[in-house]
């Protein structure tokens, strides 16, 4: 975008704006190009993005330019979206974010959907426990208690700043939070919880630096990083969530689209689980498991 000449200075509307950043992210190899263009125009105007297009003939002040120029050499140097508006949506919330979590991903919906079909939407009788590992901003948990307010939610993180970032998303859900590392500081002698939950970390280390420059140099690796195979956190979690489900309690955890085989024979050797499965994303990739311990 060239700075305006005070001489002759062009008309900058919210189309145009929306057409040359558009056309610029793309020769600078932005990945969604339009979509990032409107998300932070929106945000510069503080409006819906529906509203660039009820208004889209009119014209930018100098000083919106230059709000909307700063956001724009963030994006290109690689800053994602949703850490320079400081939100993101997942399910049916907004959820506050920042480099302190991982950006909720829309395939972790399939996580949520899952465990929907798992909690009766009247707990009037059987109020479920649940628990959320690596909760980082709290997407999953959060979504969980909205549409099933009448259970009890539980929600850790080994990372103090994540949690101040769910706490704030939380408001007043009534979500219990605690810092620990996976099951630390939950002892198999504590209250069972009826639903374990979590989107663990599971990009092998060293496939980490070859990712895309947004997440690589933006996301936090501690949510990324699942060990050398990307089955450090994923193995933790299946040899722990057994002493700590109550009987035909359920364990769900989002998985990598390749990990299916060697997350089922982890759960077979575990020796905890008397049924499982791997449960399909959108896009028909390999996405969460779901595993069930025995009834005593």
């Amino acid at each position: 975008m060239q700075t305006p000449s005070k001489a002759n200075p062009p008309l900058w509307t919210i189309l145009s704006l929306l057409t040359w950043t558009a056309d610029y992210f793309k020769t600078r190899g932005v990945e969604s190009p339009r979509a990032g263009a409107e998300i932070l125009l929106a945000e510069t105007l503080r409006c819906d993005r529906i509203d660039l297009y009820l208004r889209f003939d009119q014209p930018l002040h100098e000083d919106e330019l230059a709000r909307f120029k700063g956001l724009i050499k963030r994006r290109v140097q690689g800053e994602p979206v949703a850490y320079i508006v400081g939100k993101r949506g997942f399910w049916t919330l907004d959820l506050a974010v920042s480099e302190s979590v991982l950006i909720p991903r829309p395939e972790t919906e399939c996580l949520v959907e899952t465990a929907l079909t798992l909690l009766p939407a009247d707990a009037t009788e059987t109020t479920g426990r649940v628990l959320d590992l690596g909760t980082g901003s709290g997407a999953i948990v959060l979504s969980l208690a909205a549409e099933r307010p009448g259970h009890r939610f539980f929600a850790s993180d080994r990372s103090p700043d994540a949690l101040r970032q769910a706490k704030r998303n939380a408001g007043k859900t009534g979500v219990a939070f605690f810092c620990s590392d996976w099951f630390d500081a939950v002892l198999p002698s504590a209250t069972p919880f009826d639903l374990i939950v979590s989107n663990p970390p599971y990009i092998p280390t060293g496939e980490i630096d070859g990712l895309q420059v947004e997440v690589r140099n933006h996301e936090p690796r501690l949510a990324l990083d699942g060990g050398r195979d990307g089955l450090s956190a994923i193995r933790r979690i299946i040899g722990g969530a057994p002493d700590r489900l109550s009987s035909g309690g359920h364990l769900l955890l989002e998985i990598g689209c390749d990990q299916g085989p060697a997350v089922e024979r982890l759960i077979q050797q575990s020796g905890g689980y008397a049924a499982w499965s791997i449960r399909k994303d959108k896009a028909g990739r390999d996405r969460v498991l779901l595993a069930r311990k025995g009834f005593k």
